[in-house]
């Protein structure tokens, strides 16, 4: 299988680091915006904090411009909140509601490490100097 499918893999993953990284701004923007079903965070606390956090490092993962700094980021963001709201809980995500939570951790944690790729704006930058 991976000697068909693998060929689409650096698409794949481009296509991975946009769409989550859309994803998570979209979350930010519920707090920041109270749009999408969310409710506006007042100012300054720190779910608006986390929102801004989110929607920032969002944008910037899906438009691959600092990607691996604004994917690190975003990945503490999202071990913190694990560890502050759902491990109290329950250790298992399952219990405690924190799988988002932890998928979106590990996830900016591999894209941190791999950068943008392709059709990012990263390697216009690097390409420009």
């Amino acid at each position: 299988m991976e000697r068909y499918i693998g060929r689409g893999s650096p698409v794949a993953y481009v296509a991975l680091r946009i769409v989550s990284g859309l994803f998570f701004a979209t979350h930010g923007a519920q707090k920041l915006f109270g749009v999408l079903g969310g409710h506006l965070a007042p100012f300054g606390s720190q779910s608006w904090f986390a929102g801004a956090i989110e929607f920032v490092t969002g944008l910037l993962v899906a438009l691959g411009l600092f990607t691996s700094w604004a994917a690190f980021v975003a990945s503490g963001e999202m071990a913190v909140a694990y560890f502050q709201v759902h491990a109290k809980q329950s250790l298992w995500p399952v219990l405690n509601r924190g799988e988002l939570s932890a998928v979106y951790s590990f996830l900016f944690l591999y894209i941190a490490t791999r950068g943008p790729l392709a059709f990012g704006l990263d390697a216009r930058l690097r390409r420009g100097r």
